[in-house]
């Protein structure tokens, strides 16, 4: 939990903050010489919440080892196939799902079952179910293409098979509200917001709360604010994480800050509101990230929607003033 004492009076501490990468283990011994003379950062802000706290770390680093992407120099398959050739075997069928595993069922793991047999890994039933078998098949599939082995289909294995439908297959992009539009709060509507019956409709998983929540939907970069009633208040874009570390689950938001500053001491992270905490380090709703060297962005409002963050899920200035203002400490946060 974040301390909310005066710096002096507690040893100087540091977190890893929203936008930091995976580190290597020999990496992180360096790290630990550096904050071993780094004093401590501080600072205060004024807000309509009363919170003046600046986090030096808001947020953390990837939890686990992303998939990494495929190697352009892959191993062939035992049939010596490419994904475009499978792709073509397979009659193009794609995966309906960011991604499948062990327990899953349906058209896209039938896609995944085609798409391995033909590319010699996979014998079993094409059933649409993902079994032992499949899982097995999966992970030798991923050990040859030198990809992460987890016997999860995800966007590289997938894409390696030729089956991967792209990131855009799961974007819900709204028009532009018209100017001066606002949410039934009052706030104005960002380029990537919409409200009430203008929103998408909320994803599978939306209701495992009732009342007033925050839904965000990884596969398609959004987020819902829902109110007392039910209602959505306001559903926009947002920019997660590339290391795919944002768990699932229900969470509660326990910490915001009115400014927090990035884990390299580098970027200023306006409006922090954080809601999930790990030994690693924090996650949560910022806005856009800017570097404090130059006052520029990391990211344009138009690339919202792709995943470009180290873990937080970043959101338009006029996104990130209004969850400032809705989600309360308490405010109960679903990801699926």
């Amino acid at each position: 939990m974040i301390e909310t004492r005066p710096i002096a009076e507690r040893p100087a501490r540091r977190h890893r903050g929203p936008e930091q990468p995976p580190v290597a283990p020999r990496l992180l011994l360096g790290l630990g010489a550096v904050a071993a003379v780094v004093v401590g950062v501080a600072a205060t802000t004024g807000g309509s919440a009363g919170n003046t706290a600046v986090q030096s770390a808001a947020a953390m680093a990837p939890a686990a080892a992303p998939e990494p992407a495929p190697s352009v120099e892959a191993e062939p398959t035992p049939l010596g196939l490419s994904a475009d050739e499978i792709a073509a075997e397979v009659d193009g069928c794609l995966i309906d799902e960011t991604s499948l595993q062990l327990g899953d069922s349906g058209d896209g793991v039938t896609c995944v079952q085609r798409a391995l047999g033909a590319a010699g890994y996979y014998d079993g039933p094409v059933d649409g179910v993902f079994s032992d078998a499949l899982d097995a098949a999966t992970s030798s599939f991923q050990a040859d293409q030198e990809l992460y082995v987890d016997g999860i289909v995800g966007r590289n294995t997938a894409a390696a098979l030729g089956i991967w439908p792209g990131a855009e297959a799961f974007i819900v992009r709204t028009p532009p509200p018209a100017s001066g539009a606002m949410d039934s709060m009052g706030y104005l509507l960002s380029s990537v917001a919409s409200t009430g019956s203008d929103a998408p409709p909320l994803p599978e998983g939306a209701d495992q709360v009732s009342g007033k929540r925050i839904v965000y939907e990884r596969a398609g970069q959004r987020v819902w604010a829902i109110d007392d009633d039910g209602r959505i208040v306001r559903s926009y874009l947002v920019s997660g994480s590339q290391f795919n570390n944002e768990q699932p689950g229900v969470h509660r938001v326990y910490s915001k800050s009115e400014t927090a500053l990035g884990w390299n001491l580098t970027a200023d992270l306006p409006y922090m509101v954080r809601y999930l905490q790990t030994d690693r380090g924090h996650i949560g709703f910022h806005e856009i990230p800017i570097h404090k060297d130059d006052g520029t962005r990391y990211q344009t409002e138009d690339e919202l929607g792709q995943k470009l963050s180290g873990g937080c899920q970043r959101q338009a200035p006029l996104d990130a003033l209004f969850m400032w203002n809705f989600a309360d400490v308490g405010t109960p946060v679903i990801v699926v």
